[in-house]
């Protein structure tokens, strides 16, 4: 049995998704080989409360030069970051000579902003691909993975940082140790270490189940936060929700005693207990409506097809790669999926195989039901898909439960 990643003691294991393919590897058609497959389980800490992966998979499979991904590919998320880059401008970057540095910080879009005001800033990102992406917009980028010595070198260099951030890339990261050696290392005496991720709060209430994915090694909240920080010599003193990608909580970590926590913090925590949401029971009876969900979309698509109606779906998301295959999702039941992205184009989804083809193709023609993959976009899809609900197509949402809409 695993133990826990942060301090070593018991896991219980609550779900097991069976053996699953990386969430981003999109093969194309021809490709010879054998796909790497692993076990999805997920477990918590009988001690710590973290929620994690109960194997861990090699990062360099995961996050190479052609990571497909692009934050800047969503508007929401554009405006998202840029908010955020300016909200730390008028706080902990007000000084000219202040330095931001972001962990994972993909194609720079929240850095951009940073360096456009003139603010020292260093990304440091391991896939080539996007860093290359972020250089070309005036990003100042290391290729690398963060880590202690990293750390110790960009401190050498640079000095310390006022803050370091990272959006969507603590939870990627096992090696808690190493990074929190890493922040300690290079942040400012009196800097902040501020992250968002997925929240498990929102997870388990809203049974979003295909958050857990490969990538996703962590699950955090404010009780093991607070644990994982107290762990490294640090201290939980701010927590925000925040709406994108389903339901986040950005946390704000300072070195112990230099800042007083909000009453966010202490507010957060007293609703995770009321809600019991480290609760073995809890996590139990998630994993029962998980169950529930994958019988009852796959009755809904097999409904579908036996009615002779067409199901596409609409963004080939990482997330997607635990739904399908999770639920034996394949051709026969959503002949193709349409994504913006060009890297996936013409390549077919990562072990149920199903085509992706460019998003300008929905309508040609429009299939009778769209299966949402991208639920966490649906406003902004939906918004931009009008001609489709014109024509009579309807969407399957599947969070928090299978439904046509």
């Amino acid at each position: 049995m695993p133990n826990c990643r942060v301090c070593g003691e018991n896991l219980r294991e609550f779900l097991d998704f069976g053996s699953q393919p990386l969430s981003d590897a999109f093969r194309r058609p021809a490709d010879p080989g054998d796909e790497f497959f692993f076990r999805l389980a997920v477990g918590s800490c009988t001690s710590c409360s973290m929620v994690q992966l109960m194997e861990e998979v090699p990062r360099d499979r995961m996050f190479h030069h052609d990571y497909p991904y692009h934050s800047s590919g969503s508007s929401v998320m554009r405006k998202h970051f840029e908010r955020t880059a300016r909200d730390f401008l008028e706080t902990e970057l007000a000084a000219p000579d202040s330095f931001a540095v972001e962990l994972g910080c993909n194609d720079g879009i929240m850095l951009r902003t940073i360096g456009d005001a003139g603010r020292r800033h260093l990304g440091v990102e391991p896939s080539g691909g996007v860093a290359e992406i972020a250089r070309a917009n005036g990003v100042r980028v290391r290729t690398d993975f963060f880590e202690h010595s990293v750390a110790v070198d960009i401190h050498r260099e640079d000095g310390p940082a006022n803050v370091i951030y990272a959006a969507n890339t603590m939870c990627h990261i096992p090696y808690a140790e190493s990074i929190f050696e890493g922040v300690a290392a290079l942040l400012a005496e009196d800097g902040v270490f501020v992250f968002e991720d997925p929240y498990l709060g929102d997870i388990v209430k809203q049974t979003s189940f295909d958050q857990i994915y490969d990538e996703h090694f962590y699950f955090f909240s404010v009780r093991s936060v607070q644990a994982l920080a107290r762990r490294f010599g640090f201290e939980l003193v701010d927590v925000e929700r925040l709406p994108v990608h389903g339901g986040e909580v950005r946390y704000t970590i300072a070195r112990a005693g230099r800042r007083e926590p909000a009453p966010s913090v202490a507010e957060l925590a007293d609703e995770e207990l009321t809600l019991g949401l480290h609760e073995p029971a809890t996590l139990d009876a998630f994993a029962v409506r998980v169950r529930e969900i994958r019988d009852e979309l796959v009755a809904l698509l097999e409904g579908l097809r036996a009615q002779g109606r067409t199901v596409v779906g609409y963004g080939a998301t990482a997330k997607s790669a635990t739904v399908l295959n999770y639920c034996g999702i394949g051709p026969g039941l959503v002949s193709s999926i349409v994504d913006t992205t060009p890297a996936k184009q013409g390549r077919v989804t990562p072990g149920s195989h199903i085509p992706v083809r460019p998003a300008d193709t929905f309508g040609e023609p429009y299939p009778d039901v769209a299966l949402l993959f991208a639920w966490n976009h649906a406003d902004e899809i939906m918004a931009k898909e009008q001609a489709f609900r014109a024509a009579g197509g309807k969407w399957i949402l599947y969070v928090p439960k299978p439904r046509l809409v």
